[in-house]
């Protein structure tokens, strides 16, 4: 079938070449319509249901929404995992389904489940799915600035503006707004007023409620025509609410502006906004929709905020201080660069071994053709241009000329030294070239490809950063192994006229290095293998020594500290104590040009923060312009200036990776280690006991556990006899108690597009001070005034912040990041320490998850496929040679090939971890792959006739310059890889290392031990009297 595709190839040159030229032309056209991304879409399945209770506290909404909510989820086929954290005001229940769940039908099958419970929920909650967004959602995010304008004009301005132009644009899911204020009408009723003409404050709402709607009341005839009645009655401004008529009795007309105040004021905040140390801020945050292109999002964004800049009032202005297409323009430039600078390195060394440009630029022809052949494929499959897909083609891109230079360095040594090439036509000489290499060449790149499929079997984090790798590279390799048994033999048809009977420089003076080594070699052939033993010895040693994790941090470039004080703060003390530290910040550390901080939550509630928590964004100069050489000295500093401040614990992390984490495993940091049980206090105890023991293991760094207890509670329990003797039930207390603090809704004022909604709110003072709320009356039906104290017994206790619950159980997590050492051996030491410290009560349990339950999934599933890729290897290498020995013998090179990338993991310090482990399994297939070209040629001699003696030294004299064109094009060009820096080249370091520290041994060893192992073993002996060497090929 090969032959015949040489054969069609070759006799149909024109139409080979038209089709190579269509191939390019749909492959740019297919580039530029990919979409970019700066990292694949880590995101599984998630559907968020959020439910806002004002006023509730987190017990309350555990037992009262959350319980119902997650019983009723818990049966959705596919779901893979079930989360929830109540929080005062708000509950956020996460439903995770398995990987390749179609997000529709996971949000139908939440959605159904939700409206059949939806009427047991309490009244008066709000809420429902979250919009369809990723960890990777938030683009954009800016500040609303304007000298003069308040916060409440401000919020409008985004509320009611810049957020439904932002949504219109494509891709966009929808715009957080955080900070600032919402703008209310507030009726605040005077008690004793109400109590003296004998209205309730439940009348007072209804009256609001039944005074504000316009209505049509149909149509009237008019002669000919016809006439629409439309009656108005709503709400437009505060003299329409005074006039609200809320008894009639007698002739006598009570208003609302009688009995209540009414006033301009603001809904309650559940969270704060603060900027630069200066004071608080507005922020709005756009939200991309999952798979949506980001940077075609982004652009969209900014141009949308340019046409709406004439419309804004005088002196606002739109500052951006992140913008994901930064993030992009830098991870893909990042690894363009290393393609480019690879593409040269490459260029160089063909020029150099072939000593031919046309025969280099023939080979180097399947690059840009392989690459826009992998752009299509990727097209087709929906995959995004993003750091890991590219990065692929930059590892594989040594790899893509490795079929073209055999095919071509074959042509070239036929028209060279073939005494009958100059008898024949020049097409038959080349058809008979790449005839000879074909179904070795295509053996090779099959193993390549067979031992990347592994990799599409990942699951769960590494899966959708490796996917991609594995894929892309994948498809460039089939692209090239096509282009190289059809277009390339084409081009040197047509390019190789004229060919140097002489070898160039460089394989030459090779030739002459290798020649005595091999003749050493043979003689010596024990002294080779207790070398070769030695290695494998020390690489096991080695082994030992090289420490585990599961993936390198990416530097995203942005940096967010993760602030937590005490748990009863108020949300006004928390804007006050991070104004502190952005000032403190900015003062000691001229890195920082700027501080964004939020505490508490957002306005759909995506990011259920407490008040005591604050994310704190970074704004950072230009990095050639730090006065410290790293991330990580910055990042010092900034622990030295926090730790000045009392009362204050704080993490560190990057806006990607903290919703990333938050998504897949719940929490943010290297390692979390989630505590179960029932009850609350001993959840805060041991995880307490925890934190201390984690401080001193070494490598550990940012320790810490959310403060849980401490929150004030004010506990009301309503006597239900005392109320009954007023004619009150349990919920008009509660009602009641509920528009004195938190303030009731009562209705909406449509001012043009803006909706201004009505509350109906105590006085200020009851607010902030106890003993006057101690000293509520509530007004009954029959118009009476009732101390508050006859109805109930108050009392004082402290309470969690939050209640988290994974399927089913509730439970507490201790964070920490490791610094300084591998991933692997800080858990078992911190493990192995919590187990013998720590007496577990009954019912309570510890697991342990972050990145390290990612590691120790990704280390068991290569565990069972590597092997199995392997035994896919033998099969392939069986059915090329026919004979088990040949197929063991080829193999046998893969334990040297490992030899160099574990000494050069070790010696450079970086740690075995998902991408050093993809960088071995590349490494499995170049080993193999030379070992093929090798064995091939030696049967072909030793079909030939030739001694087992000559087979070996002329078939290594011969396949010297391929096996060292392809060894050397793979390594270097993966060099720019090795040396780059920017976003993603730490996931790509360790890959090169692996690569070309495994690539030094495995050819020195293919060259030397494979000859004398195909001598020893390839073929059975067979003893004649004639002579010892003779074997017979089975």
């Amino acid at each position: 079938m090969l032959t015949r595709l040489v054969q069609f190839a070759l006799a149909q040159r024109l139409f080979v070449l038209l089709a190579g030229l269509l191939l390019m032309g749909a492959g740019w056209l297919a580039f530029q319509n990919l979409p970019i991304d700066a990292f694949p879409d880590v995101a599984s399945t998630q559907v968020k249901v959020i439910m806002k209770a004002p006023g509730m506290t987190p017990e309350e909404i555990e037992s009262r929404i959350a319980l119902p909510i997650e019983v009723e989820m818990l049966g959705i086929p596919k779901q893979r995992m079930l989360r929830s954290v109540s929080k005062y005001g708000i509950v956020d229940v996460s439903i995770d389904f398995d990987d390749g769940t179609d997000i529709y039908w996971a949000r139908q099958q939440v959605s159904e489940r939700l409206a059949g419970i939806t009427g047991d929920l309490p009244e008066g909650i709000s809420g429902g799915m979250a919009p369809i967004t990723t960890p990777l959602g938030e683009m954009f995010q800016f500040t609303i600035e304007g000298e003069g304008y308040s916060l409440e004009e401000r919020r409008s301005l985004l509320d009611w503006v810049i957020r439904p132009a932002l949504r219109s644009v494509v891709g966009v899911a929808d715009v957080n707004a955080l900070g600032g204020k919402v703008r209310s009408y507030e009726v605040l009723p005077d008690p004793v007023k109400l109590a003296a003409v004998g209205i309730s404050t439940a009348q007072v709402k209804a009256a609001v409620m039944a005074n504000n709607r316009n209505d049509g009341a149909g149509r009237l005839a008019e002669g000919d025509e016809v006439l629409l009645v439309r009656t108005e009655g709503n709400i437009r401004n505060q003299d329409d609410l005074r006039a609200i008529v809320v008894k009639s009795d007698k002739g006598m007309v009570i208003r609302l502006g009688d009995v209540a105040q009414i006033r301009e004021g603001s809904v309650t905040r559940y969270g704060v906004v603060t900027k630069d140390g200066q004071g608080e801020a507005v922020e709005g945050i756009v939200l991309g929709l999952a798979g949506a292109n980001a940077q075609k999002v982004v652009q969209g964004v900014t141009q949308k905020l340019e046409d709406l800049k004439p419309t804004l009032p005088k002196g606002i202005e739109i500052k951006v201080f992140y913008n994901r297409a930064d993030l992009v323009e830098k991870a893909v430039g990042t690894v363009s660069k290393a393609l480019l600078e690879a593409t040269v390195f490459v260029l160089v060394l063909l020029g150099a071994f072939l000593g031919n440009l046309r025969a280099a630029i023939t080979v180097a022809m399947v690059l840009p053709m392989s690459a826009l052949a992998t752009f299509i494929l990727m097209r087709t499959t929906g995959m995004s241009a993003n750091l890991m897909s590219l990065g692929g083609l930059a590892i594989a891109l040594g790899m893509l000329v490795d079929a073209a230079v055999v095919v071509v360095e074959n042509v070239v040594q036929h028209l060279g030294h073939d005494k009958t090439a100059e008898k024949l036509p020049r097409l038959h000489v080349v058809f008979r070239a790449v005839r000879e290499v074909a179904a070795p060449v295509s053996a090779g790149m099959l193993i390549i490809i067979v031992v990347f499929l592994p990799l599409l079997t990942l699951q769960g984090l590494e899966g959708k950063f490796f996917v991609p790798v594995a894929m892309t590279i994948v498809f460039a390799l089939v692209s090239s192994l096509v282009l190289s048994l059809t277009v390339i033999p084409v081009l040197a048809s047509y390019l190789l006229k004229k060919v140097s009977h002489e070898d160039p420089w460089l394989p030459r003076h090779m030739l002459r290095l290798y020649e005595p080594t091999l003749a050493f070699a043979l003689k010596r052939q024990k002294v080779v293998f207790a070398v070769a033993g030695a290695m494998l010895v020390i690489a096991a040693g080695v082994y030992m020594l090289v420490g585990k994790t599961f993936m390198p941090t990416m530097d995203e470039g942005d940096s967010i500290v993760g602030i937590g004080k005490l748990p009863s703060v108020i949300l006004e003390e928390t804007a006050a104590r991070d104004l502190k530290i952005h000032q403190a910040l900015m003062k000691n550390i001229p890195e920082i040009t700027g501080v964004v901080a939020r505490a508490g939550s957002d306005e759909i509630g995506l990011d259920p923060m407490g008040l005591n928590q604050t994310d704190s964004f970074l704004v950072l100069k230009p990095r050639e312009s730090w006065g410290v050489e790293s991330k990580e000295a910055l990042l010092d500093k900034i622990r030295a200036v926090l730790n000045e401040m009392p009362g204050v614990v704080y993490s560190f992390t990057q806006p990607i990776e903290m919703r990333v984490s938050e998504m897949i495993i719940g929490v943010r940091g290297d390692v979390a280690i989630k505590v179960f049980g029932p009850d609350l206090t001993t959840l805060n105890d041991l995880a307490s006991q925890i934190v201390t023991l984690v401080k001193e293991i070494p490598g550990n760094q940012d320790v810490y556990t959310v403060e849980n207890d401490g929150v004030q509670y004010l506990r009301v329990v309503v006597d239900r006899m005392a109320a009954g003797r007023y004619g009150l039930s349990v919920e008009d207390v509660q009602d009641a108690l509920r528009v004195q603090i938190e303030g009731q809704r009562a209705g909406t004022v449509v001012d043009g597009g803006r909706r201004i909604p009505i509350l109906l709110r105590g006085p200020d003072s009851v607010r902030v001070s106890p003993a006057d709320f101690a000293a509520l009356r509530i007004a009954t039906a029959d118009g009476r005034s009732v101390p508050l104290e006859s109805l109930a017994k108050l009392e004082r206790e402290s309470g969690p912040v939050k209640i988290e619950r994974e399927l089913g159980s509730r439970y507490s997590v201790v964070m920490t990041n490791v610094t300084g050492r591998d991933l692997v051996g800080f858990v078992d030491e911190a493990r192995a320490k919590v187990a013998q410290t720590i007496k577990l009560p009954t019912g309570y349990r510890v697991a342990w998850g972050g990145q390290f339950e990612n590691q120790q999934r990704a280390a068991a599933r290569l565990a069972l496929v590597v092997p199995m890729s392997l035994g896919f290897i033998f099969i392939i290498l069986f059915s090329t040679f026919g004979s088990v020995r040949q197929a063991l013998l080829v193999l046998s090179n893969i334990p040297f090939a490992m030899v160099g990338g574990i000494v050069a993991l070790w010696a450079t310090g970086e740690y075995l971890s998902v991408p050093a482990s993809v960088g071995f399994i590349a490494l499995l297939g170049i080993a193999v792959l030379n070992g093929v070209v090798l064995v091939s040629y030696f049967n072909q001699l030793h079909a030939e006739g030739l001694s087992l003696l000559e087979c070996v030294t002329q078939g290594a004299r011969r396949r010297l310059r391929p096996v060292m064109m392809t060894a050397a094009i793979t390594a270097f060009g993966l060099i720019p890889l090795l040396f780059a820096s920017g976003p993603g080249s730490e996931i790509q370091r360790p890959l090169a290392i692996v690569v070309i520290g495994g690539l030094i041994t495995a050819t020195a060893l293919t060259l030397i031990l494979l000859p004398i192992l195909y001598l020893r073993f390839a073929h059975p002996k067979v003893t004649t009297p004639t002579a010892a060497l003779e074997v017979k090929h089975v």
